[in-house]
């Protein structure tokens, strides 16, 4: 039977040091940390998003503002606020939660977030220095698994990974984190990757999940990952989320895309969803944030010494 990977535990660990650490930053004479969120539209899960986030936040300690602007918003009135908050000071860091409606170009929107406050790690200068193993913000899921990996102890060096997915966001800055090299400013996990998606043959999906020490699966497919398809003794890392219809009670619950009652049977540690990758994303993305102010602070600092 599988050990599980509570990411709710993991999480709440590293908020308590990052609480401290903020306290440390802002005893140390520098400002508070601040994260302003920017809501385009009523999407439900984006409002839980980033109600998680801003509860985050409250934890560790970094304060946050949510700007909420209705799904009419042309894409030249979401820039001119992106570029507001950009050149705000007291905003350590800028997120536009995802997706954004139809008339707004999700890649501009990304690339418009300055890089030095993009928490998010999606404007394609931090995606392009995460490529080339430079320092730079990696994007919170991919760090989230990075993070959970480490902190059970899951060997990477050398070991065949298979990341099923290829999204943008998440499945492409995965593999590209660990594949690349730990001796570097990723600290990356020096992995063999394997990238597997909608059009990998179902039965080749099975063979590269077979030879897989680890599986992490990011594709908003529930079951997709079966007992069948696991080395017995690997890792398997659900990213995915996808409401259902309990058959038992008729309500709705969250689910993964892998069937996880009877993964974990043969796997040697798997994540459940809910209470798995969510949490460490939401508090990865807590650890760019003071990261961000970190950085500002002693660009101010190096600019008030040359004055």
């Amino acid at each position: 039977m599988a050990q599980i990977i509570d990411g709710k535990v993991i999480s709440q660990e590293i908020r308590l040091k990052l609480n401290e650490e903020v306290a440390q930053f802002v005893n140390a004479g520098n400002p508070q940390p601040h994260l302003t969120a920017v809501i385009v539209g009523e999407d439900p899960a984006s409002e839980i998003y980033v109600r998680n986030k801003m509860t985050a936040c409250k934890e560790v300690g970094i304060s946050s503002e949510t700007k909420r602007l209705p799904a009419t918003t042309t894409e030249e009135e979401l820039l001119q606020l992106i570029g507001e908050l950009n050149r705000d000071d007291s905003v350590s860091g800028v997120l536009v939660q995802l997706p954004v409606p139809e008339q707004i170009n999700e890649r501009t929107i990304c690339n418009a977030v300055a890089p030095e406050k993009d928490v998010d790690g999606f404007n394609e200068i931090n995606m392009g220095r995460l490529a080339l193993d430079m320092e730079g913000f990696v994007p919170a899921t991919p760090l989230a698994v990075k993070t959970l990996l480490e902190h059970c102890n899951i060997e990477t060096f050398g070991r065949n990974a298979v990341v099923v997915g290829r999204s943008k966001n998440v499945s492409l800055p995965l593999a590209i984190l660990m594949h690349s090299d730990g001796k570097n400013a990723t600290k990356a996990l020096d992995a063999t990757v394997t990238i597997c998606h909608r059009y990998t043959p179902p039965k080749e999906l099975a063979i590269h999940c077979r030879q897989a020490d680890i599986i992490v699966v990011a594709v908003g497919k529930p079951g997709l990952i079966t007992k069948d398809m696991v080395k017995p003794g690997a890792c398997v890392i659900d990213v995915g989320i996808n409401r259902i219809k309990d058959e038992k009670t008729g309500n709705d619950k969250l689910v993964g895309d892998v069937d996880f009652e009877e993964v974990r049977q043969v796997a040697g540690h798997i994540s459940p969803v809910p209470g798995g990758v969510g949490p460490m994303t939401v508090t990865m993305l807590m650890y760019n944030t003071l990261k961000a102010a970190k950085k500002a602070a002693q660009n101010a600092s190096r600019k008030s010494a040359l004055v």
